[in-house]
């Protein structure tokens, strides 16, 4: 299979699988706001969730390039993740709500750096930049589709949430199905690598991280410390009473579009002038409180659109430039590590804008104000460069 059609289908896989998670993503906040959940809590969970789905990471990272079965660990996660959504409407209790909720992000840790390092090998014929970006722009018409079945189940139910999510098993089944397929086709991806022009490149003697990957771990940690999860920004649409919770789900879609083409312009871009194009992540991430937080409807969806922008840019061209700065035989390591600081920052920031959303919203725009500006300094003055 040759290396665009394999990202091609790979791009198929996390469409459906998006179709999934991202549809259950986009009522998180109503739903367990329904069930007795204060701001802080939904806050916290979805922290917490990121933090699974990034921190978990550190085991699922090392142990794939030790065993070197990044198929297996990828199949393994993908379905956690589907089997854990449908119930999450069904339950009708918040403790039970929020383990799904954590249990769907956990599926997540498992798979991903074997699914990175997989990808990352066809992209190094296709280019990191675009190669991600397609994968990550594929990943948002599931992301799209997903919030707006769930938002017209929603609608003809009357806000019934089992019926919402119960009606994605189907691309959940579909997602193992192809994935099986995929990997009968092409069941030693890391060869497209092997064709790619110039030195495959090696881990340092000592078999420790290039120093370049940390510093840019730090300020990757930095920004996300500043940035708001979409949990609270719903929590503060459906509990001021500026959008029903029927609508929340396509307004997440609607940010999920935003997101694809910022992946798109971002990692066109990353593979002509570099790592500066990530410049651009603290400034979105400032302006996500400043607007998503305001007591009016239109700044409010403004905000959620320029958090679908910082996320395009987080989940593909932050990832590309992992690929290009560690040698393969560490490179699911180094998305494992590169994932756990990330989910440290995820946690702190959820807790963080859900503590702070209950104090004071002028604080909580002024603080993450301040940590996106101290990222900045740190890009400027660590920021890598390509490899």
């Amino acid at each position: 299979m040759r290396p665009w059609r394999f990202v091609v289908w790979f791009g198929v896989v996390s469409l459906l699988a998006d179709f999934v998670y991202e549809g259950a993503r986009s009522v998180t906040g109503p739903l367990l706001a329904s069930l007795g959940a204060s701001a802080l809590v939904v806050g916290v969970v979805t922290g917490a969730g990121e933090a699974a789905a990034l921190g978990l990471r550190l085991v699922s990272g090392p142990l794939a390039d030790r065993t070197r079965r990044f198929w297996g660990l990828s199949i393994a996660g993908y379905a956690l993740t589907v089997l854990s959504v449908p119930p999450l409407g069904v339950v009708g209790v918040l403790w039970a709500a929020c383990a799904l909720v954590v249990a769907e992000r956990v599926g997540k840790a498992v798979r991903s750096p074997a699914k990175d390092t997989l990808l990352s090998h066809a992209t190094a014929l296709t280019g990191r930049g675009r190669g991600f970006a397609v994968h990550e722009a594929m990943d948002q018409v599931g992301a799209l589709a997903g919030p707006l079945t769930v938002a017209g189940v929603l609608a003809l139910t009357g806000d019934a949430y089992g019926p919402a999510l119960g009606v994605l098993a189907a691309p959940g089944a579909a997602v193992l199905g192809l994935l099986f397929w995929l990997r009968a086709r092409v069941p030693d991806p890391e060869a497209y690598e092997r064709q790619a022009p110039g030195p495959a490149g090696a881990p340092p003697p000592d078999g420790r991280l290039p120093a370049a990957f940390w510093t840019y771990a730090a300020f990757t940690a930095a920004t996300t410390t500043g940035f708001a999860t979409f949990g609270v920004l719903s929590y503060h649409l459906v509990q001021r009473h500026l959008m029903a919770a029927p609508w929340v789900p396509v307004l997440y879609a609607a940010a999920m579009a935003v997101d694809a083409v910022a992946a798109l312009a971002t990692g066109w871009l990353y593979d002509r002038i570099g790592p500066r194009v990530l410049a651009v992540l603290p400034v979105l991430a400032a302006a996500v409180p400043a607007l998503a937080f305001t007591p009016t409807v239109g700044p409010a969806v403004a905000g959620s659109l320029v958090w679908g922008a910082a996320t395009g840019i987080q989940e593909s061209t932050l990832r590309a430039t992992v690929a290009d700065l560690v040698p393969s035989p560490r490179r699911a390591t180094a998305y494992g590590v590169f994932a756990g600081v990330v989910g440290a920052a995820s946690l702190a920031g959820g807790a963080l804008t859900g503590a702070l959303y209950g104090h004071s919203i002028p604080l909580l725009i002024t603080v993450v104000a301040v940590i996106q500006a101290l990222a900045l300094v740190l890009l400027a003055v660590t920021g890598p460069r390509h490899a």
